[in-house]
């Protein structure tokens, strides 16, 4: 057996908004050598099937493929709760459910509540766009092609880092690309230990670790060390298009790509995390909306978060609200 982990980012570059990390975690009946090669396959071969019954894809790709144009929360919702019901076995009705089959980490802690947009997110119930009936008949099928193939997803996870604890963060010392190498380390190690408690053996099952390269970074072996408690990590490469370790002791591989969303394990966190920011910017645009009648919601990025905070002035100021709780300082 073999564990594949990928991982992702949404709302990386925004002034408005959550920063969101993703990642899915999968295992393979395959020594490490062959996992790769399996699990591309299998997943092929899923989602042709899907396609064959009638789906139009593709379910699962970039984020940044599959959220664009006038349907773009439809293939990116249905894509996510299908993996989310492949997952655990049902599509979630509410922020809280997805939430909870996240692990929890999307929801603003009570820092971040001094920004009360935040907490109509409890209210938000889901799908949006998409049938649940739908999702779970696409899970069903995926669930019994991987199955035979000797693949299973066996975890979906995501955490979230909104303005005022993202400022804070700032305010500690850490520049943006340390946030982000950070939250993602910390998410990966964590699904590592979840992943392998769930199947105590005398031998580790190898783990291969794919990320997206993290902004301009290209050394990790510090963040390594530090997220994943390791004494020693080896440097394999480092280039300007990758960079990979290993840490022996523990059986595992790391590797930070550009790019690394052409992977399927690292398309399907990106689409899970950009699917969580989009339900956070909703809110966010809603309840800014109440406010000031006619405001043109934002997708928090810099040009348009200027003109979005011009535009809302007048409502920032008599809300009182400490500008650090709305406006990350990137």
């Amino acid at each position: 057996m073999t564990i594949i982990i990928g991982t992702d980012e949404a709302g990386y570059g925004p002034n408005l908004g959550p920063l969101v990390v993703a990642a899915s975690g999968w295992r393979i009946d395959a020594p490490q050598s062959q996992a790769s090669e399996k699990l591309v396959l299998a997943i092929d071969h899923a989602l042709s099937e899907i396609v064959s019954q009638g789906f139009k894809g593709p379910l699962w790709a970039d984020s940044k493929t599959i959220f664009r144009g006038t349907n773009g929360l439809v293939s990116l919702e249905r894509g996510v709760l299908s993996a989310v019901a492949l997952c655990v076995g049902n599509v979630p009705s509410a922020w809280s459910s997805l939430a909870n089959l996240l692990a929890g980490g999307i929801t603003p802690t009570a820092h971040d509540r001094t920004a009360t947009e935040w907490t109509a997110l409890e209210q938000l119930v889901l799908p949006l766009e998409v049938k649940a009936s739908s999702c779970d008949r696409i899970a069903s099928c995926l669930r019994d092609i991987l199955q035979q193939q000797g693949v299973t997803l066996e975890c979906l996870r995501a955490t979230a880092v909104y303005p005022a604890s993202f400022n804070a963060m700032l305010d500690c010392g850490l520049n943006k690309s340390d946030i982000l190498s950070s939250t993602t380390l910390s998410l990966a190690a964590t699904i590592c230990q979840e992943i392998r408690s769930s199947t105590p053996s005398d031998a580790l099952e190898p783990i291969l670790l794919w990320c997206d390269r993290h902004g301009g970074r290209k050394s990790y072996a510090s963040l390594l060390s530090h997220h994943f408690d390791a004494a020693i990590v080896s440097i394999l490469v480092e280039t300007a298009s990758c960079s990979t370790y290993s840490i022996g002791s523990q059986a595992i591989r790391i590797e930070f790509s550009v790019g690394g969303e052409s992977r399927i394990p690292v398309a399907l966190a990106s689409m899970t995390a950009k699917y969580v920011r989009e339900l956070s910017m909703s809110v966010f645009n809603a309840a800014w909306a109440a406010r000031v009648p006619g405001l043109k919601p934002t997708a928090g990025y810099p040009t348009d978060a200027i003109r979005w905070r011009r535009d809302a002035k007048e409502a920032i100021s008599a809300a009182e609200m400490p500008i650090d709780s709305l406006w990350r300082r990137v």
